[in-house]
């Protein structure tokens, strides 16, 4: 099958391309390369330019017929960036997308996989969310997520449009050729910055609040393995009309994490035992947009895309480390 991933030059779109092949189908990237890396692309057939750009998309269509279905992973993604920018995240995350979908639908090729996110759960009281729970999104960019979903849902009940959602928990790793990883100079997700403290790079990781409802009072995440998240996308690109199908339904949303919620405390002693250093921290209140977190209930993914996690928090973190190593070979930077 030829899929199109909007957004494939970057991180996680990268890794899910290589997913894709590995499974024995064709990616088609489209990226504007404003934010990804162009060396991710490789040798992929490859289309730059904006997912808004109506022309681009028809000879996209054009070259490729037989295109089965669009990951939809091209977006602006740093919090504290949306709170600051908010503009620029709600016309490129959402006023764009509509357009993308709205031409998709029109070309005759309405199935779509949307990359959303954990970030939109309301606090709860155990941490762990369904795809039922309340939503609360705490900031600009979570909220782009959220209009997105609901755009989709409508969309998909009024036209020919069909959509799965996966709501991503929180992506680390690498692919495990380690040629694709986080390629940020400055990574502003914790993880890499805890490897870069591992490795010497950084002198300390600072813990932005400790007074959250959590065992040790530091937020509490769910941790995937990036190419756990990418095997994913696979399943429900293969299983996406029989997904829908089950559920008798024109969308739906599934939630793609481990099932297991890690405190940002517990998280630097992984670090520090799977790195063998130490890792020097100090304290500061939440930046703006941060949540106390949440963990996935899985169950819908492994009902419904017949998928779960492999990879733990440890193999993550490992992964994480060695791309670290990597990269100054990959992207000239480490």
């Amino acid at each position: 099958m030829k899929v199109m991933v909007t957004g494939g030059a970057g991180y996680i779109g990268s890794v899910t391309a290589k997913a894709l092949e590995s499974a024995g189908h064709t990616p088609i990237i489209l990226d504007s390369l404003e934010i990804g890396p162009r060396v991710f692309v490789r040798d992929r057939i490859f289309y730059q330019g904006d997912i808004a750009d109506r022309s681009l998309l028809r000879r996209i269509v054009d070259d490729h017929p037989d295109l089965g279905a669009t990951i939809h992973m091209a977006a602006r993604v740093v919090v504290p960036e949306s709170v600051a920018e908010p503009y620029g995240y709600y016309d490129n995350n959402v006023a764009r997308s509509l357009v993308l979908f709205d031409e998709l639908t029109r070309l005759g090729k309405p199935r779509v996989l949307f990359s959303s996110s954990a970030s939109l759960y309301a606090p709860t009281e155990t941490f762990e969310v369904t795809e039922e729970s309340p939503l609360a999104p705490q900031s600009p960019y979570a909220r782009t997520k959220a209009m997105l979903e609901s755009i989709l849902i409508d969309l998909s009940a009024a036209t020919e449009l069909r959509t799965i959602i996966l709501r991503y928990f929180n992506p680390i790793g690498s692919d495990p050729d380690l040629e694709s990883g986080v390629y940020n100079a400055d990574p502003t997700h914790v993880v890499p910055i805890l490897a870069r403290v591992a490795l010497g790079q950084l002198p300390e990781f600072i813990i932005t609040g400790t007074d959250y409802p959590t065992a040790d009072g530091t937020g509490i995440r769910d941790y995937i393995h990036v190419w756990d998240l990418a095997r994913a996308h696979v399943r429900a690109v293969e299983d996406f009309d029989r997904v829908l199908a089950e559920l008798n339904a024109t969308s739906t949303v599934i939630n793609i994490g481990t099932g297991s919620g890690v405190t940002i405390g517990e998280l630097v002693r992984t670090v520090e035992r799977v790195s063998g250093a130490p890792i020097p921290t100090r304290t500061a209140p939440p930046r703006p947009g941060d949540a106390v977190g949440a963990y996935a209930n899985v169950s819908k993914a492994e009902r419904v895309l017949e998928w779960k996690a492999e990879h733990d928090l440890a193999d993550g973190v490992a992964s994480v480390l060695a791309w670290m190593r990597k990269r100054p070979e990959v992207l000239g930077y480490p």
